[in-house]
C-alpha cells in the first residue's frame, strides 16, 4: 500500500514539473480559440463555418506552439551541453587557469586563507563537481531536467484541451440543436476556464491568486472584444 502511495506521489511530482507548460499552453489555447469564436460571432458567420475555423486554429496553432516550445527547450539543452563540453576540455587542458577561476569565485563569496584552499582543493579533486561549479557560478547555467519532448507534448495537450472549451457549446448545438444563447454560454464556460488556468498560473509564478486570475481573465476578455469588433467591421466590408 505504501509503495503504491509513493508511486502515485512520484508520478504526480513528475507531472507538476510540466505545470508551467500546461498553464501557458492552456492560456494561449483559450485566448486564441475564443478570439476566433468572438470574431466569427461579430462577423455573423454561420456556426458551421465558425466551428471549422475554430478547429483549424486549435490544431494548427496548438501544433505550432508545441513545436516552438520543444525547439526552444532543445536549443537550451544543446547550448548547455556545448558549454559543458568546453568546460571539461578547459579543466583537462588548462587546470591551473580553471583552478584560479574557482578560487576567484569563492573568494568573491567571502572565503579566504586556509578555508578557501580546502574548498578549492575539494572541488578540483572531482572533475564533475569542478565542471558543475564552473557552469553554475561562472556561466550561470543550470541543466534543465525536463524533457524537451514532454515540454512540447504538455503544451500541445493543454492548448487543445483548454482551447476546445470555447467550441464545446457550438459543437453541441450543431449536433443537438437547442434554444440556448450559444455565444453567452460559450463566454461563461471560457470565463470559468480562464479562472482555473489563472489560478494555476498564480501557483506556478507564486503570485497572488486574485491578481493572476484577474490578469488572465482580462487578457481573454480584451482579445475577445478586439476580435469581435474586427469581425463586425470586416463583415460590413466583405459580407
Amino acid at each position: 500500500m505504501e509503495g503504491n502511495i509513493h508511486l502515485v506521489k512520484t508520478r504526480f511530482g513528475k507531472l507538476q514539473e510540466y505545470l508551467r507548460e500546461f498553464v501557458y499552453g492552456g492560456i494561449d489555447g483559450a485566448v486564441t480559440t475564443f478570439a476566433v469564436v468572438a470574431g466569427g460571432f461579430g462577423a455573423n458567420l454561420d456556426p458551421g463555418i465558425l466551428i471549422i475555423l475554430g478547429f483549424a486554429n486549435l490544431l494548427a496553432d496548438g501544433f505550432s506552439m508545441s513545436v516552438g516550445a520543444y525547439l526552444s527547450a532543445k536549443s537550451e539543452r544543446d547550448n548547455f551541453n556545448k558549454h559543458e563540453k568546453i568546460e571539461y576540455w578547459e579543466v583537462e587542458n588548462l587546470p591551473e587557469v580553471e583552478r584560479e577561476e574557482i578560487a576567484e569565485i569563492y573568494r568573491g563569496k567571502g572565503f579566504k586563507g586556509e578555508l578557501l584552499t580546502k574548498i578549492v582543493d575539494h572541488i578540483c579533486s572531482d572533475k564533475d563537481l569542478w565542471v558543475s561549479e564552473m557552469m553554475k557560478d561562472e556561466l550561470e547555467m543550470m541543466r534543465d531536467s525536463k524533457s524537451p519532448f514532454k515540454i512540447g507534448l504538455a503544451t500541445l495537450i493543454s492548448f487543445i484541451l483548454v482551447g476546445f472549451i470555447p467550441l464545446m457549446v457550438y459543437l453541441w448545438d450543431f449536433f443537438f440543436p437547442t434554444d440556448l444563447n450559444i455565444f453567452l454560454w460559450t463566454s461563461i464556460l471560457t470565463g470559468l476556464a480562464f479562472l482555473i488556468v489563472g489560478w494555476l498560473k498564480g501557483i506556478v509564478n507564486q503570485t497572488s491568486a486574485l491578481r493572476s486570475i484577474s490578469e488572465t481573465v482580462a487578457l481573454g476578455l480584451l482579445a475577445a472584444v478586439v476580435a469581435y469588433y474586427v469581425g463586425d467591421i470586416l463583415e460590413s466590408f466583405f459580407i
